[in-house]
């Protein structure tokens, strides 16, 4: 197999049309905030400092993602598992943020760009509790790119088909694990989903 060097694309790809290229928009608009607003569902992308890339999904209540203005994103982070990776690449990398907002039922799909930061303000935190808890922390995105994403990727996955896999085809996470570490102890995924109910 041979890597395709960039003149090799430019062979394979034709250029984008300005349509697409327009499409780009330095803020969030009326479209944009509409659908943040409607999206229990983010990826956050962050890049470190020795160029690694980290994606992580997001999610929270419908329109969990606060829409601040038309340059600031608001989201806040809730409990997981302390890795705090993207987090890391915010404060020691190039701060570069890129989040993809979903909306269940609906193909297209948003990116966001900018800046990152985080706070931990108290009173910031306490103006965000979901689930009966405050965030840990806060991202505060200085946006600087927008836009809509075609619902073509999504049309090809199906992804909001109504057929579902079954759970019960791979074990629970926590199992998976174990298989894995040998650390901690195998649990079923009834357990994993009650002990989810409690750490939201």
């Amino acid at each position: 197999m041979t890597d395709l060097s960039a003149e090799d694309l430019a062979t394979i790809y034709a250029k984008p049309s300005p349509r697409v290229i327009a499409k780009a928009r330095p803020a969030i608009d009326a479209h944009a905030r509409k659908f943040i607003e409607m999206s229990p569902f983010c990826v956050l992308a962050t890049s470190g400092a020795d160029g690694s890339v980290d994606a992580s999904p997001r999610g929270g209540g419908i329109g969990f993602v606060h829409v601040a203005g038309p340059n600031q994103l608001l989201m806040p982070d809730r409990s997981g598992n302390n890795r705090i990776d993207s987090f890391r690449n915010v404060v020691e990398g190039s701060g570069f943020v890129h989040l993809l907002f979903f909306v269940p039922g609906i193909d297209e799909t948003l990116r966001v760009g900018g800046r990152g930061t985080l706070s931990a303000d108290p009173d910031l935190l306490a103006s965000m509790v979901e689930f009966g808890k405050p965030p840990r922390a806060v991202l505060n995105v200085a946006v600087s790119e927008v836009y809509f994403h075609c619902g073509k990727a999504l049309m090809r996955s199906k992804l909001w088909s109504s057929e579902k896999v079954p759970r019960s085809v791979m074990p629970s996470i926590v199992t998976v694990i174990h298989e894995q570490t040998g650390l901690g102890e195998p649990q079923s995924q009834e357990i994993v989903e009650e002990l989810y109910k409690t750490q939201l």
